[in-house]
């Protein structure tokens, strides 16, 4: 069993992308709310209040299938720069009560508040103050699950929402667990669910009395995993955040289109963004990824190498317009979906060339465009090839509203 002295807590927040939909706006407040598009087009649901999830509407669901099933509901298209700044003040917060912090996602996070209690008290009680502290603040309520593991407490958190506190005692994890639908046990897919169910298992409970053989031979290492966790086992350790491995930018467009300025003048917009946040990071890429998805859902990438890392705007752009520009020769069809990401990321450091000075001037260009769209906005000095996207699309806080139909970065 897990050592008597840990304690784990997973925060999350409630209905995260609509509550701060409804900070903004707080006439959204006790009515159906949908984050990730306008109702009738493509793209589906990001986050749905709890008097939509009423109608059986959840995260995942196509937006058809939503307004179908809530026709009154309030459908927006949603702000991920918005929701970035409510998460970064979110695990500030966090970041107060311990060091020993994993985000899980934008709206969630473990916590291991193990030894703290002499200095912080009872871990509910910290976990109060936690939620206070973020309702206050950031003016989103939380729910807060308390355990002997990580899974223990996001179970709880889970069972604990909306605004909720649940804490499982040292050797009561099995006996928590046991009544709860197998859906409930993090791991259990909904195709694993569908083996189970069709083996006679519903419950959790149920679960952990079958042979950990039986499990093994039907689903493998997951088999294991999910058998320790059933009798209430978790002994991962805390994972610190890790550097991003890759970035990326991708928009989903409301009509398929073969218009090759306006792919060109998306692809990059899209790539400065990518190359804006490299160097805020202070990072360079090796590999340059185009990704493509045209009207008939084929998706595809394509990647290049470069013969150096870079974190210019012009040569991760070059990079993916020779992709698109041969992935459009290959195939004429019309796009649904263009994207453009960067992976291979090593550190700020660049080897300088004798021969070929442009991309240390690009940079050069690239830094002091950054500094003005810092202070001024994003859109508020812009490249000529862009410049087709501002009579296309509105704007908002300095940025473009892209016109999907889905939620995107």
């Amino acid at each position: 069993m897990c050592d008597k002295e840990r304690k784990i807590l997973h925060v999350d927040l409630d209905a995260f992308f609509v509550s701060v939909e409804r900070v903004l706006n707080p006439q959204l407040r006790g009515k159906p709310v949908v984050v990730g598009g306008e109702p009738g087009l493509r793209g589906v649901v990001a986050s749905a209040s709890y008097e939509a999830r009423a109608y059986g509407l959840c995260a995942g669901m196509p937006l058809t299938q939503a307004y179908r099933l809530c026709p009154q509901a309030i459908f927006l298209k949603g702000s991920f720069p918005r929701y970035r700044e409510a998460s970064e003040r979110f695990m500030g917060i966090l970041g107060d009560f311990t060091p020993y912090l994993e985000p899980v996602g934008i709206d969630g996070a473990y916590l291991d508040l193990t030894g703290f209690e002499p200095l912080y008290g009872p871990a509910s009680e910290t976990a109060l103050r936690m939620k206070k502290r973020i309702e206050n603040e950031i003016k989103i309520t939380a729910s807060i699950g308390i355990g002997t593991s990580k899974m223990v407490a996001k179970v709880a958190s889970d069972m604990a929402k909306p605004d909720g506190l649940l804490e499982v005692p040292l050797g009561e994890e099995r006996l928590f667990l046991a009544p709860l639908p197998i859906a409930k046990l993090p791991c259990v897919g909904r195709k694993t669910e569908k083996v189970l169910k069709g083996m006679g298992v519903t419950t959790i409970g149920e679960l952990a009395d079958l042979p950990a053989s039986l499990l093994r031979g039907s689903f493998g290492i997951l088999g294991e995993v999910i058998h320790r966790y059933a009798l209430g086992i978790d002994d991962r350790k805390f994972e610190p955040p890790q550097a991003a491995k890759s970035i990326s930018r991708e928009t989903t467009f409301i009509e398929d289109t073969l218009d090759p300025p306006f792919l060109k003048a998306t692809l990059r917009y899209l790539s400065e963004r990518v190359g804006a946040e490299l160097r805020r990071d202070r990072r360079r890429a090796r590999c340059v990824t185009l990704k493509l998805r045209y009207a008939d859902f084929d998706t595809v990438t394509r990647s290049r190498t470069l013969r150096e890392a870079t974190n210019v705007d012009q040569v991760i752009f070059d990079a993916g317009l020779e992709l698109l520009e041969r992935s459009l020769g290959q195939r004429r069809q019309r796009v649904r979906l263009i994207g453009i990401g960067v992976s291979s990321l090593v550190g700020d450091e660049r080897q300088l060339s004798f021969w070929d000075t442009s991309p240390e001037l690009w940079e050069r260009l690239d830094r002091v465009i950054d500094r003005l769209r810092k202070k001024y906005s994003f859109t508020a000095i812009q490249r000529g090839q862009t410049l087709l996207l501002k009579e296309v699309f509105p704007t908002e806080r300095g940025d473009y509203v892209l016109k999907t139909p889905a939620l995107s970065r």
